[in-house]
């Protein structure tokens, strides 16, 4: 089955859709709708539109269908990865572009499988990769872990996800890429928080914002998640030092486009990160104004995302204990 097949029935099937329901929904004849999602036949662009419009997908699922072209790039270089060519890393970058968009709207446990069949694939091509377009493809190798890791924590399966995200700081910072490799270590630092372990927490987010390369949106958002875990752990002062250093670097923070492998980091999403440091300070009403307008700030396609839920709950902690 393609990654599409398989999203598709997921997604088809979070949504209360049985395969006749579809069908009757989108107008489309039922035997052709089988053989779609029994991977027996390519979906028409049409079709893959109409079931992401059904599953309320945003076009994420409708992306990604790869196109013929596409596709036979991929296959090639798959068939003989010494040769990578160009076409075929757009295009599995261009997937993973989908895949993220689809993390904004649709429940982990959903996408995980299909994204760690096309992490598993893009892995094996980079073991046999030569060439000028070698390092592109590690980097896109790199961020199909990092997402498949970020995946799977999300739904608590850890040790798989530590596994995952090493991975993914290997393969990019065998590239010099210090963009990934610290969005790697921060995913390990948001695994520590959500197994309350601060310790870790601040020696994963402290690495991440340390990271040579990383983006100053990136930094500024690890060093308040590093201070988060140095407050819980009673080190008041070496928190605060973090928070000033994160202080500092808005300006370059700000004169910069957020990093398209992180384009989530926002001056609004960072707000989310100086709450979540507040609250570990005891600043309980700054922490609250500054979760609030984080999640005020969002684009509304991520309001519903599931990551959400854990400002939901600190925004609700610090308004009680204000």
């Amino acid at each position: 089955m393609s990654g599409f097949t398989v999203l598709a029935h997921r997604l088809l099937h979070d949504a209360g859709y049985s395969l006749k329901a579809a069908a009757r929904a989108t107008h489309y004849d039922p035997a052709y709708l089988s053989r779609v999602l029994s991977g027996k036949q390519k979906p028409s662009g049409k079709l893959a539109k109409a079931l992401d419009a059904l599953v309320g997908a945003d076009g994420a699922l409708a992306a990604t269908v790869v196109s013929e072209d596409g596709e036979a790039r991929i296959s090639r270089t798959a068939g003989n990865p010494s040769r990578v060519e160009a076409g075929a890393v757009d295009a599995l970058a261009a997937v993973l572009a989908a895949y993220r968009r689809l993390d904004d709207s649709a429940q982990p446990a959903s996408v995980i499988p299909a994204t760690m069949a096309q992490m598993r694939e893009v892995v094996r091509m980079l073991k046999g990769a030569r060439g000028t377009q070698r390092d592109r493809l590690a980097e896109v190798a790199s961020e199909w872990a990092q997402f498949a890791g970020w995946m799977h924590a999300q739904v608590r399966n850890d040790s798989e996800a530590v596994r995952l995200l090493n991975d993914a700081w290997e393969i990019a910072d065998d590239v010099g890429n210090g963009t990934l490799a610290a969005q790697a270590l921060n995913f390990r630092g948001y695994v520590a928080r959500r197994q309350e372990r601060p310790r870790a927490v601040a020696r994963w987010f402290g690495a991440a914002a340390n990271t040579q390369g990383a983006h100053p949106a990136q930094r500024i958002g690890d060093y308040l998640q590093s201070a988060a875990g140095l407050a819980a752990m009673g080190e008041t002062d070496a928190a605060l030092r973090l928070t000033d250093v994160a202080e500092r670097l808005t300006d370059a923070a700000v004169a910069l486009p957020p990093p398209e492998t992180a384009y989530w980091l926002t001056p609004s999403f960072n707000r989310l990160n100086m709450g979540l440091c507040a609250l570990e300070l005891g600043r309980y009403g700054d922490a609250a104004d500054h979760i609030r307008t984080g999640l005020a700030g969002l684009p509304e396609q991520f309001r519903s995302a599931p990551w959400v839920k854990e400002h939901e709950d600190a925004l609700a902690r610090a308004t009680a204990a204000a």
